[in-house]
């Protein structure tokens, strides 16, 4: 079954349902809550200093005029309260700061182990720079909220409601004054904040977008150059800023247009409150402390709204963030953990077998890669598989592997269905070596472990002599213990072609499958890569995918494929007396 999670733009993968806000706090911030919780006591006992302090000063200039022992004992009282509140603020946002960070690594660790285990379908149709964006420029953002801006709104929305009651408390009259003019500053708070997160969401859109291609152009830099291509990729690079530039620029005027707005409003609502506050004191029915009260309440309702519309775009920002991170947890992988996994028993006899296996790729699904009504390779047998590009070779190593799950039929290995065992348990008795090898930014010894993460040193040398690596390696600077470079650029194509076939010798797994395994090597070393695999054959089921018919001459059998069917199969007599195209290619190569 195919998915349809993601659409065919530039690789932006579409979640089946929007990633809400109460998954990330259960998957993501439910495991923390302790320190959350932590942080909100600390966080009301500040809020609650902050609401008293009006009343102290009331009492302060009160005192100062009626009474002044009075006075000073509230003052007394206002710096033990502030001495209070300073160290509730200081452990606050340690506990804060530091949930933030810890939000965000368990984040990205969740969002890598997501990525890493998703099938190639997920990878054919997304940017490499797009996803790295989202593991670290989205992430930040919900850092960011988390860390500070989550704990500022909720600090200022109780500083808003409890001032809005203190003021009632203190003047009915004023604070009715004062409410008529609240709808008129959160209506364009409502409206703009929609509009602020979708600008927003657009922008995370087009960064991520230009992240993805520089990463594409930047790893292809000397194509670029030997092409001239580097006007065109710059050009094309600069649109996609320039686009993101002018998303920001109109969300920055909104936000702007907001704050105005709603710095006026506040402004104005304040200064009609002390115009009929001091009527009232003027008529004795209010005093001076009281009216400095109300006033202080009202500065605290209107910092708090002010402080609320700048915390609202950078919610507006998380949630944005949160919806992208959301796409990549939501997406479905086609290829699915079976629900009670068969656990095969080991060591397996490496038997594969096809049976009415039919396939093809989700995003060419008009043909057909591969078409194996039956097909039996046996426990220790040597097949190569041969045929022009295109003819289902690199396929067949794929559905084994299950990398991608076939559309009908089954593959067997031994007696058990691959879609029945865990997809770990699978590819731990295979051994792969691609047509491409990937290498890591590690060391040699590191490159080659990644096969056999536990192997020892001996192991590893060993591996590397049985695939002609030993003699290079020790030429380099510091042997085994050699950093390679970013995709193994230290050592040639060839060389890389070595390492790959020495992981594969050290992982020593009962399947064997090479991909155009001695396609980079010279003469010398390809004979002696045959041998090393000759020496290894007796106990291993082995599949070699070759265009030079001279590395695969010697198989038990070799398949011909075509246009994802096995044409012909036999030794490679048998297919130069049956099989025309065969013999041309026989022919051609053997010159």
């Amino acid at each position: 079954m195919k998915s349809k999670t993601m659409d065919n733009k530039r690789g932006n993968p579409q979640s089946p349902k929007g990633y809400q806000v109460n998954q990330f706090f259960k998957k993501i911030f439910m495991p923390h809550l302790f320190w959350a919780l932590g942080a909100f006591i600390f966080l009301l006992v500040t809020v609650l200093i902050t609401l008293s302090l009006p009343i102290m000063v009331r009492y302060i200039v009160d005192g100062y005029v009626f009474n002044i022992e009075t006075g000073q004992k509230y003052l007394f009282i206002s710096c033990v309260l502030v001495t209070v509140a300073a160290f509730g603020t200081a452990i606050r946002f340690y506990l804060v700061t530091l949930l933030g960070e810890r939000l965000v690594s368990d984040l990205r660790q969740e969002l890598f182990e997501k990525i890493i285990n998703l099938s190639p379908n997920f990878f054919e149709k997304n940017l490499t720079g797009d996803l790295v964006s989202r593991i670290n420029a989205d992430t930040t953002l919900v850092q960011s909220v988390a860390g500070s801006t989550l704990s500022l709104a909720i600090r200022n929305t109780l500083l808003f409601l409890g001032g809005i009651m203190l003021m009632f408390s203190t003047s009915i009259k004023l604070a009715s004054f004062s409410l008529l003019i609240i709808p008129l500053i959160v209506f364009p708070l409502l409206y703009f904040g929609r509009f602020l997160r979708k600008l927003t969401r657009q922008t995370q859109d087009k960064l991520a977008d230009s992240a993805g291609l520089a990463s594409e152009y930047i790893f292809a830099a000397t194509t670029i150059q030997t092409n001239s291509y580097q006007d065109h990729s710059v050009a094309e690079y600069k649109e996609l800023i320039e686009d993101s530039y002018f998303k920001s620029k109109t969300r920055v005027v909104a936000r702007s247009i907001m704050v105005f707005l709603i710095i006026i409003l506040v402004f104005l609502a304040i200064s009609f409150v002390v115009w009929a506050g001091l009527k009232d004191v003027e008529s004795g029915s209010f005093s001076i402390g009281e009216l400095l009260q109300f006033c202080l309440y009202s500065l605290v309702v209107g910092v708090s709204v002010g402080a609320i519309t700048e915390t609202y775009g950078e919610i507006s920002k998380f949630l944005g963030a949160l919806d992208r991170i959301g796409e990549i947890f939501n997406t479905l992988d086609p290829v699915e953990e079976p629900n009670d996994p068969i656990l095969m028993k080991t060591p397996i006899n490496g038997s594969i077998t096809f049976k009415k296996v039919k396939f093809s790729y989700p995003m060419r699904e008009e043909f057909s890669a591969l078409d194996i009504p039956k097909l039996t390779i046996n426990k220790n047998e040597k097949v190569a598989l041969v045929g022009l590009s295109g003819a289902g070779k690199t396929t067949f190593f794929q559905l084994i592997q299950r990398l991608y799950d076939t559309d009908k039929g089954s593959i067997l290995i031994d007696t058990y269905p691959i879609t029945k065992v865990s997809k770990s348990h699978l590819r731990q008795q295979i051994a792969y070596v691609p047509q491409e090898p990937v290498i890591f930014s590690k060391s040699v010894v590191d490159n080659i472990r990644v096969g056999r993460v536990n192997a020892t040193l001996a192991e590893v040398e060993r591996a590397a002599k049985l695939a002609c690596a030993e003699e290079f390696i020790k030429d380099l600077p510091h042997g085994y213990n050699t950093l390679l470079g970013e995709r193994g650029l230290l050592i040639s194509v060839g060389q890389k072609q070595r390492i790959a076939i020495a992981r594969a010798i050290l992982r020593d797994s009962p399947i064997l499958l090479l991909d155009e395994a001695t396609s980079s090597l010279d003469a010398i070393s390809e004979n002696a890569i045959k041998m090393a695999i000759d020496n290894i054959s007796g106990d291993k089921t082995i599949i070699v995918i070759a265009h030079r018919l001279a590395t695969v001459k010697n198989a038990d059998r070799i398949l011909f494929l075509e246009k994802g069917k096995i044409e012909n199969e036999g030794s490679h007599k048998e297919l130069m007396r049956i099989s025309n195209k065969y013999k041309k290619l026989a022919e051609l190569q053997f010159l």
